[in-house]
């Protein structure tokens, strides 16, 4: 038995493959529909989602797990007197590291909670390797000192074509929006110390192509090479999927996956989102 055990949340798109593998605890988020809440990866599929939002009268609302759905997992995965490591979604899209904290200090238990800084696969990057680790019996020490090696070798970059969802979330005018819209602006992003910082605004798909060849370039430059490259889109899987391709063919000795992002992920984003996680040696 691990004396240290992992906790996430269903952002980092942990397989239950994954999850059995390495003795990862996944905690959903909760997505509203049209009134109806449900629990992601539980009571709907992420591909099922994004048709239900695009369906849906108005932008779908999500929530951080709660306070008791935390206490119960540290509270029983604390019974044989083992520590945890929870690991969570950057607080700037989420109050789910704010609901963990709390929860830890209810509970009669050695609880770690950390701010991955980042969301999707980047996340996943950390909870796997500590997951790695805990399996083989490593001190919680040595396990953090991990996790952090893994967040400094990680890099998040975001492609948005649709900026409807952040007009209707308030993250964009609506003037803005709609200006937008007509000139068929197109957004990338890099994700910076969980602080999403908009790099390049230009209209249609050209910009956005020069823009992800750009930070793949960057890629190639770095000494140590790639470890790993995941990929996590809304509601786009052809298009992903031929980005990975061609990532792949850039670097055959990576680790090149593609996801459907969550629920909470692809309600911020919208339709035709990616992110691209990678992963230094």
């Amino acid at each position: 038995m691990a004396q240290v055990k992992i906790v996430t949340d269903s952002t980092a798109l942990i397989s239950k493959e994954e999850a059995e593998q390495y003795g990862i605890t996944v905690v959903p988020l909760t997505v509203m529909i049209d009134g109806t809440v449900y629990q992601d990866g539980i009571t709907i599929g992420r591909d099922e989602f994004v048709g239900m939002m695009a369906e849906s009268s108005a932008l779908p609302s999500t929530s951080q797990p709660s306070l008791g759905a935390f206490t119960e997992v540290y509270e029983d995965l604390a019974k044989d007197g083992s520590s945890i490591i929870s690991i969570h979604l950057t607080k700037g899209l989420s109050g789910t590291v704010n609901a963990a904290e709390q929860a830890a200090m209810m509970v009669n238990a050695d609880v770690t909670v950390l701010d991955s800084d980042f969301i999707d696969r980047s996340e996943a990057f950390q909870v796997i390797a500590a997951a790695k680790l805990a399996a083989e019996g490593a001190s919680k020490e040595d396990i953090l000192a991990k996790i952090k090696e893994v967040h400094d070798k990680t890099q998040l970059y975001l492609t948005v074509s649709e900026l409807d969802n952040l007009v209707k979330g308030g993250r964009l005018s609506k003037t803005a929006g709609f200006v937008a819209g007509l000139m068929n602006i197109q957004v990338g992003a890099h994700v910076v110390a969980g602080d999403i910082q908009v790099e390049v605004k230009g209209r249609g798909a050209k910009a956005i192509k020069k823009y992800v060849n750009g930070f793949i370039d960057k890629m190639k430059d770095e000494p140590t090479g790639i470890k790993a490259v995941h990929l996590a889109h809304v509601g786009i899987p052809e298009k992903a999927q031929a980005w990975a391709d061609e990532i792949q063919a850039d670097f055959p000795d990576a680790d090149v996956k593609v996801f459907e992002t969550s629920p909470t992920v692809a309600t911020h984003a919208g339709p035709g989102a990616i992110g691209f996680s990678y992963e230094i040696n």
